[in-house]
């Protein structure tokens, strides 16, 4: 089954803090990790602990996606997207504790 992908408004003013080569990673990141079974956890993919963000994160580099995915109609929604530098994540340029 191939899903469909939904950035959300806020994932979308996320993405634009990003200069346009990384949001290149990040957009091709999603479509490669995402597209096909997103509930199945990987090396890049991982299901997280109870959060305020989301159920799921993708790693791509640097870079992370978080998402939910809505089975009964196939949609993954982003909805929110940062930068690890460290142990310290960064989205819309601000620290945030998961």
């Amino acid at each position: 089954m191939t899903y469909k992908i939904d950035i959300t408004e806020d994932a979308e003013i996320d993405l634009s803090f990003f200069k346009p080569y990384e949001r290149k990673i990040i957009i091709t990141g999603i479509k490669d990790q995402l597209l096909h079974e997103p509930l199945k956890e990987t090396k890049n993919r991982k299901i997280l602990r109870d959060n305020p963000i989301a159920p799921w994160e993708l790693r791509s580099g640097k870079y992370r996606i978080f998402y939910e995915v809505i089975n009964e109609i196939g949609t993954v929604g982003v909805v929110a997207i940062g930068k690890k530098e460290h142990n310290v994540l960064y989205i819309r340029g601000k620290e945030v504790t998961i």
